[in-house]
């Protein structure tokens, strides 16, 4: 697992917007409507789609050398980087949303004293977990 991926993309101008593909990801495209949301769009699916090989231990592939690849009149190669420390940060810190029954008496006697109901399952988890 490394910290740093660098991959070409393939950015495709078309009349309504820019397509961008990473040839060396089958699946892994994104787009935008000018250059600058194109590149931020291709960051963030690259940072994505790194995150999710590596959770699932899949073979990270080996990124073309971009004088191998070719492109068409209306495209270019771009080099986009990625930096997967705060991703996987962001990630492992991402709030999920758990569904959970309690009794009714319970649930109006936490609103009626105002309880913040996910603070409180945080609190009770990570004591329950030593955490």
């Amino acid at each position: 697992m490394q910290n740093k991926y660098i991959y070409p993309a393939i950015f495709d101008f078309d009349e309504d917007g820019i397509t961008v593909t990473f040839p060396d990801l089958p699946g892994c495209i994104t787009c935008g409507d000018n250059q600058e949301e194109a590149l931020k769009n291709a960051k963030e699916v690259l940072e994505l789609y790194m995150y999710s090989l590596e959770e699932d231990n899949e073979t990270i592939p080996q990124p073309s050398n971009i004088l191998d690849l070719e492109v068409e009149n209306t495209q270019v190669i771009v080099l986009v980087d990625i930096w997967m420390v705060p991703v996987r940060d962001e990630m492992k810190n991402k709030c999920i949303k758990k569904t959970l029954t309690i009794p009714k008496w319970l649930n109006d006697l936490a609103i009626d004293n105002n309880v913040n109901f996910s603070a409180i399952l945080q609190s009770a988890l990570k004591e329950y977990l030593g955490k």
